[in-house]
Protein backbone atom coordinates (compact mmCIF):
# COMPACT_ATOMS: atom_id res chain seq x y z
CA UNK A 1 0.00 0.00 0.00
CA UNK A 2 1.38 3.30 -1.05
CA UNK A 3 1.48 6.36 1.72
CA UNK A 4 0.98 3.74 4.40
CA UNK A 5 1.48 5.72 8.10
CA UNK A 6 0.94 2.97 11.39
CA UNK A 7 0.21 4.84 14.57
CA UNK A 8 1.49 1.86 16.54
CA UNK A 9 4.22 3.82 18.22
CA UNK A 10 1.34 6.63 19.07
CA UNK A 11 -0.61 3.98 20.37
CA UNK A 12 2.13 2.58 23.12
CA UNK A 13 2.74 6.31 24.38
CA UNK A 14 -0.73 6.83 25.16
CA UNK A 15 -1.42 3.75 26.46
CA UNK A 16 2.34 4.16 28.46
CA UNK A 17 0.76 7.64 29.60
CA UNK A 18 -2.11 5.89 31.00
CA UNK A 19 -0.33 2.61 32.32
CA UNK A 20 2.35 5.60 34.57
CA UNK A 21 -1.02 8.38 35.55
CA UNK A 22 -0.01 11.04 33.07
CA UNK A 23 -3.26 10.52 31.23
CA UNK A 24 -6.36 10.05 32.27
CA UNK A 25 -8.46 6.85 31.39
CA UNK A 26 -11.30 9.89 30.30
CA UNK A 27 -8.15 11.40 28.26
CA UNK A 28 -8.26 8.14 26.56
CA UNK A 29 -11.76 6.62 26.46
CA UNK A 30 -13.35 9.80 24.38
CA UNK A 31 -15.18 8.56 21.53
CA UNK A 32 -17.66 10.03 19.93
CA UNK A 33 -20.90 8.96 20.11
CA UNK A 34 -21.52 8.56 15.91
CA UNK A 35 -18.04 6.17 15.83
CA UNK A 36 -18.81 4.12 19.04
CA UNK A 37 -22.80 3.94 16.79
CA UNK A 38 -20.83 3.20 13.57
CA UNK A 39 -18.39 0.65 15.21
CA UNK A 40 -21.24 -1.19 16.94
CA UNK A 41 -23.37 -1.94 13.86
CA UNK A 42 -20.77 -1.81 11.39
CA UNK A 43 -17.24 -2.08 12.51
CA UNK A 44 -15.05 -5.41 12.09
CA UNK A 45 -14.13 -7.41 14.87
CA UNK A 46 -10.34 -7.40 16.33
CA UNK A 47 -8.92 -10.70 17.78
CA UNK A 48 -7.62 -9.18 20.80
CA UNK A 49 -8.82 -7.48 23.94
CA UNK A 50 -9.55 -3.93 24.33
CA UNK A 51 -5.52 -1.97 25.31
CA UNK A 52 -7.57 -0.29 27.87
CA UNK A 53 -10.42 -2.64 29.38
CA UNK A 54 -9.79 -5.77 28.25
CA UNK A 55 -13.14 -6.52 26.61
CA UNK A 56 -13.99 -8.16 23.54
CA UNK A 57 -15.62 -5.33 22.28
CA UNK A 58 -12.61 -4.29 19.94
CA UNK A 59 -13.61 -3.13 16.72
CA UNK A 60 -12.09 -1.45 13.71
CA UNK A 61 -13.79 1.74 11.65
CA UNK A 62 -12.29 2.49 8.15
CA UNK A 63 -13.12 5.81 7.03
CA UNK A 64 -12.24 7.04 3.49
CA UNK A 65 -11.37 10.98 2.58
CA UNK A 66 -10.97 12.87 -0.70
CA UNK A 67 -11.70 15.66 -2.87
CA UNK A 68 -12.50 13.59 -5.96
CA UNK A 69 -14.73 11.58 -3.30
CA UNK A 70 -17.33 14.67 -3.47
CA UNK A 71 -20.30 13.09 -1.40
CA UNK A 72 -18.43 9.81 -0.45
CA UNK A 73 -15.81 11.73 1.52
CA UNK A 74 -15.82 10.68 5.17
CA UNK A 75 -18.20 8.07 5.08
CA UNK A 76 -17.30 4.74 6.57
CA UNK A 77 -16.45 2.04 4.89
CA UNK A 78 -18.99 -0.56 4.97
CA UNK A 79 -19.06 -3.19 3.09
CA UNK A 80 -15.74 -4.24 4.22
CA UNK A 81 -15.00 -4.80 0.02
CA UNK A 82 -16.14 -0.68 -0.77
CA UNK A 83 -12.38 0.95 -0.46
CA UNK A 84 -11.67 -1.41 -3.32
CA UNK A 85 -14.18 -0.77 -5.73
CA UNK A 86 -13.90 2.80 -4.87
CA UNK A 87 -9.94 2.68 -5.71
CA UNK A 88 -11.06 1.58 -9.19
CA UNK A 89 -13.25 4.36 -9.61
CA UNK A 90 -11.19 6.97 -8.41
CA UNK A 91 -7.64 8.26 -8.85
CA UNK A 92 -6.82 9.25 -5.23
CA UNK A 93 -8.04 8.69 -1.41
CA UNK A 94 -6.81 8.25 1.71
CA UNK A 95 -8.53 5.60 4.24
CA UNK A 96 -8.20 5.89 7.76
CA UNK A 97 -8.04 2.68 10.00
CA UNK A 98 -9.63 3.34 13.99
CA UNK A 99 -9.72 0.85 16.53
CA UNK A 100 -12.93 1.15 18.75
CA UNK A 101 -14.04 -0.77 21.85
CA UNK A 102 -18.06 -0.12 22.20
CA UNK A 103 -17.80 -0.80 26.18
CA UNK A 104 -15.24 1.26 27.20
CA UNK A 105 -15.23 4.03 24.01
CA UNK A 106 -11.27 4.06 23.74
CA UNK A 107 -10.28 5.01 20.48
CA UNK A 108 -7.16 5.35 18.40
CA UNK A 109 -6.20 6.13 14.65
CA UNK A 110 -4.57 2.89 13.70
CA UNK A 111 -3.39 3.46 10.32
CA UNK A 112 -3.60 5.93 7.22
CA UNK A 113 -3.01 4.46 3.58
CA UNK A 114 -3.40 5.84 0.11
CA UNK A 115 -5.53 4.28 -2.52
CA UNK A 116 -6.73 4.75 -5.42
CA UNK A 117 -6.49 3.81 -9.63
CA UNK A 118 -2.95 5.59 -9.22
CA UNK A 119 -1.56 3.36 -6.82
CA UNK A 120 -3.07 0.02 -8.50
CA UNK A 121 -0.80 1.31 -11.28
CA UNK A 122 2.53 1.70 -9.94
CA UNK A 123 1.59 -1.99 -8.39
CA UNK A 124 0.84 -3.49 -11.40
CA UNK A 125 3.99 -1.81 -13.40
CA UNK A 126 6.14 -3.59 -10.15
CA UNK A 127 4.54 -7.27 -10.42
CA UNK A 128 5.25 -7.04 -14.27
CA UNK A 129 8.89 -5.97 -14.19
CA UNK A 130 9.64 -8.54 -11.16
CA UNK A 131 7.58 -11.22 -13.30
CA UNK A 132 9.66 -9.94 -16.48
CA UNK A 133 13.09 -10.12 -14.77
CA UNK A 134 12.47 -13.27 -13.29
CA UNK A 135 12.08 -14.99 -16.38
Amino acid sequence: MQGFVDYTIAKRSVLEGLRRGSLDRLDVCDAHPELIRVARNIGLDIERPCPVCTSGSLKQVRFVYGQQLGHLSGRAVYPKDWELELSQKYEEFRCYAVEVCVDCQWNHLAACYLMGKRFQAKTRRRASRKATSSD
